[in-house]
């Protein structure tokens, strides 16, 4: 007896299965970091997954799945504290990891690399900043440097400007572009210094044992009592493979900025009015400008266009 060939599944109905199996992943986890017994409609999540996840002699489909939906979140959180140890040391363990739950249930990894994982987090901490309180400005301030720090570590580097390429042009119809690693930033605390040595003093092996563990909270909860609110300017940059934070005062930081912004190189320079510069104003200008396009900031003209 010749039996009848299994119909063949669609596109379509594979993607919905992808897109199940996607959801069903990616639902956060219970207090205990156990997978949720309610389907998003409220029916059992069981009944769900036994529609499409078979059990075998050790364990139930139930069972199968909520190995790779714990897996998940523990590989999603993981990376979340490899991102931002500093917001971490300010906050303590305990209330970065609700902030963690909290943003990550709000702004679900979308992208196929962790390495955007944090890129919303700015404008969680804005929307709701109860989950940092009451340490909202020195949590802004970190995360910002934080996620600041991963641009400059992949973002793209350009072509960069040569300065000899800027003789001869009118300074009203230049327009120099920031390389795309580059950041700005305005800080009210000093959380650079802040950061590195918190990562100069945490370096500890990861099969540290509880004592060093403890240890190593000590410290930074010592450090973070330290932290210094002051305004500074800080850019944020790739040189050489290597990121770097590199204090600005704010006459730098108002010119880079109207160049960021779009502004002519002429137009960049008029932001400087009536700010108080030592020495001759054109002649610190030409040695920023030297300095900044040694380290690579600004991308050539024909990029730049």
């Amino acid at each position: 007896m010749k039996l009848p060939k299994p119909s063949r599944q669609t596109a379509g109905e594979f993607y919905a299965l992808q897109r199940l199996m996607a959801a069903a992943v990616m639902r956060p986890l219970t207090r205990g970091d156990k997978m949720q017994v309610k389907w998003i409609d409220g029916s059992p999540t069981k009944v769900v997954v036994n529609q499409f996840i078979k059990p075998n002699d050790r364990l139930t489909s139930f069972e199968r799945l909520e190995i790779y939906n714990r897996q998940y979140w523990l590989r999603i959180r993981q990376s979340f504290y490899e991102d931002y140890p500093g917001l971490c040391a300010i906050l303590g363990d305990k209330k970065f990891e609700r902030l963690a739950g909290a943003y990550l249930a709000n702004y679900p990894s979308q992208s196929f690399t962790l390495r955007n994982l944090g890129s919303r987090l700015v404008k969680f901490i804005q929307e709701e900043p109860r989950w940092v309180s009451p340490h909202k400005q020195r949590a802004l301030d970190l995360a910002r440097l934080e996620w600041a720090h991963t641009e400059a570590f992949d973002n793209e580097a350009r072509s960069p400007l040569k300065l000899d390429d800027l003789a001869g042009l009118d300074a009203a119809k230049i327009r120099l572009q920031l390389q795309p690693h580059l950041t700005l930033l305005k800080l009210d605390n000093e959380v650079d210094d802040f950061l590195i040595e918190l990562k100069r003093k945490s370096g500890l092996r990861s099969e540290a044992s509880n004592a060093m563990e403890q240890n190593r909270r000590h410290k930074k909860t010592r450090l973070a009592g330290r932290l210094k609110r002051k305004t500074n300017f800080l850019a944020v940059h790739r040189y050489q493979d290597l990121v770097y934070y590199k204090r600005l005062d704010p006459g730098q930081f108002r010119l880079l900025t109207a160049l960021q912004n779009g502004a002519t190189l002429e137009k960049a320079c008029a932001e400087l009015a009536g700010l108080k510069i030592s020495g001759d104003l054109g002649a610190t200008i030409q040695q920023w400008f030297t300095s900044w396009a040694a380290l690579g900031w600004f991308c050539s003209l024909k990029q730049s266009k």
